[in-house]
């Protein structure tokens, strides 16, 4: 190998260690997790984005939300090795995707399909203010119905 290709192939691995240095945040710290589970009142780490979930148990809780209506933090745990661990021992949990309403740790996909199915998880949205879509579709058909 040259030395320019050598020499460019260090520069390339040099910047990439000084990013990781400096702008990556590590996950194994509980605080650093918690700060992002506080975030927002409704928090999701997951394989892959909502746009394109990388799993079928991550693309469940995302089509759960969409139809609630609710907005949240994603967080893309194949991006980051030390988050994936890291959310794993926060929460005590060993699968992803995980959920947190209001800075609490409710599940995983399966509960939060439990939560859809039985009406709980509109309760849990209410909790930390926010009104389910459903909820108020639900109550539009209702009113409708009446007049």
């Amino acid at each position: 190998m040259n030395a320019l290709i050598r020499s460019q192939k260090l520069t390339a691995v040099s910047r990439s260690l000084i990013y990781q240095a400096f702008y990556s945040t590590d996950y194994s710290k509980k605080e650093n997790i918690d700060d992002l589970v506080k975030k927002s009142k409704v928090v999701v780490f997951m394989k892959g984005v909502p746009e394109q979930p990388q799993c079928g148990f991550s693309n469940v809780v995302v089509q759960i939300f969409r139809m609630h209506g609710v907005d949240y933090d994603a967080h893309d745990v194949l991006k980051d090795e030390s988050l994936r661990q890291g959310i794993k021992g926060f929460s005590n949990w060993p699968t992803i995707p995980q959920v947190f309403i209001g800075g609490e740790f409710v599940g995983g996909s399966d509960i939060m399909l439990q939560m859809h199915q039985s009406g709980d998880l509109i309760e849990e949205l209410k909790k930390v203010g926010i009104k389910s879509a459903l909820l108020v579709k639900s109550q539009e058909n209702t009113s409708d119905k009446t007049k």
